[in-house]
């Protein structure tokens, strides 16, 4: 499998790294709904996302969803749309303060709370999905938050992930990054605007370095380790195409084409009606 053996959070230097993760993405915020693939940009994308929901997690219909690490509330928005009655939680109050703007805005009734995705202080049974985008591949110890995330879900209810190996790249990336950068160099391709901060220190990689999925968070290895944690069934899904496509438009044409490249994917788990682990 991927990445690290899991570690207890209350390990001094993965606090000190949860920590520092918190930090970065609470820097994120100011400029991170203006990032295609963080904010959604066209109806186009909207409807593939509210697809995607559909088919894993069906209608909302007032059944409690909980959106983990829910940033500016993006999803949260989708679930609410959907018909789910809503719970956001992230541990950056810069997202969160975003978050609850972006609610009054729109007049969505969506509760909003600052907490950890390993520690949600949430009741047992309390959801009947869980949703989480972009998450896992920054865990520190996903079994435990797995195990957490088993916990809140009633018998029966549903969890989606949303995510990506961002470490790993097959010789059709590398081919398309190196002709944009070949093609930027001489000037016949217009570089993507930055939608993040200037990272001098190097941030980000020092952070990746370190997480569980520090070689890249492969569907199949996530998947194994929710049915080792007590998921079951667990499915991956890799046919996020109509997603990317919507996303594609909003990028250069090679960014675009990098998009659809990519290792991402949806897992949808399911908590067993009956089980010792949850």
């Amino acid at each position: 499998m991927s990445g690290r053996t899991g570690m207890s959070a209350v390990n001094g230097t993965n606090y000190h790294l949860k920590e520092e993760i918190k930090a970065y993405w609470s820097a994120r915020a100011a400029t991170f709904d203006a990032s295609p693939g963080h904010e959604i940009f066209s109806e186009d994308e909207r409807r593939a996302w509210r697809d995607l929901i559909a088919k894993h997690l069906g209608p909302g219909d007032g059944r409690r969803a909980l959106d983990l690490a829910s940033g500016t509330a993006v999803i949260s928005h989708l679930m609410d749309d959907a018909g789910y009655k809503v719970t956001g939680l992230d541990w950056s109050e810069a997202m969160l303060e975003r978050a609850r703007a972006k609610a009054r805005q729109r007049g969505r009734d969506i509760r909003f709370r600052i907490a950890d995705a390993e520690h949600t202080m949430e009741p047992d049974a309390a959801y009947d999905v869980v949703i989480t985008r972009h998450l896992v591949w920054t865990l520190i110890d996903p079994e435990s938050c797995f195990r957490e995330w088993l916990r809140v879900l009633k018998p029966g209810g549903r969890l989606l992930i949303v995510d990506g190996d961002f470490v790993n790249t097959g010789w059709r990336e590398r081919l398309v990054k190196k002709l944009a950068a070949g093609l930027e160099s001489i000037g016949l391709v217009k570089p993507d605007q930055p939608h993040k901060p200037a990272d001098p220190e190097n941030t980000f990689n020092s952070i990746l370095s370190r997480v569980y999925f520090s070689q890249g968070a492969r569907a199949g290895d996530v998947a194994a380790l929710l049915r080792e944690t007590g998921f079951e069934p667990v499915a991956i899904d890799q046919e996020l195409q109509a997603i990317h496509r919507a996303q594609a438009k909003n990028f250069s044409l090679l960014k675009g084409i990098l998009r659809g490249l990519q290792h991402r994917y949806a897992v949808c788990a399911v908590k067993p009606h009956t089980s010792d682990k949850g």
